[in-house]
């Protein structure tokens, strides 16, 4: 069945939207199961390769600080199989906005995340 890019970007963004609540939630099953197996993730101090790496850290790391939030979040669409998301967010009490982004790809499952970048901006000396 071909589908339409609207479609696409529709049904990737419940799928963000619900892989958000879960990271809100710290609901660590919840988060892994929109990771594919050979998922790779770059977070702000750590890395990890396949679901299993990323399971040990989710597990060890802990739940987000209160309040976060998203801007400029966008999500585009390459094709039936393939989506990109990209975000800032950010918490109350920092101007700092961190950056988010992920590849999403359309699997016999449904949609997964096959590749995830999380980074801060650099402070700058004062």
């Amino acid at each position: 069945m071909e589908r339409d890019l609207p479609d696409v970007i529709a049904e990737v963004t419940a799928a963000f939207e619900a892989y958000e609540r879960a990271l809100v939630a710290d609901d660590v099953e919840g988060i892994l199961a929109f990771f594919a197996p050979a998922a790779v993730r770059f977070g702000i101090a750590d890395q990890q390769i396949g679901i299993e790496e990323q399971a040990r850290w989710r597990r060890a790391q802990g739940g987000l600080p209160p309040g976060r939030r998203l801007k400029d979040t966008i999500i585009q669409g390459y094709g039936e199989s393939v989506a990109v998301v990209t975000t800032l967010f950010g918490y109350p009490g920092s101007d700092v906005l961190g950056r988010q982004s992920q590849t999403w790809v359309r699997l016999p499952e449904g949609w997964r995340i096959v590749t995830a970048h999380v980074s801060e901006p650099a402070r700058q000396p004062t």
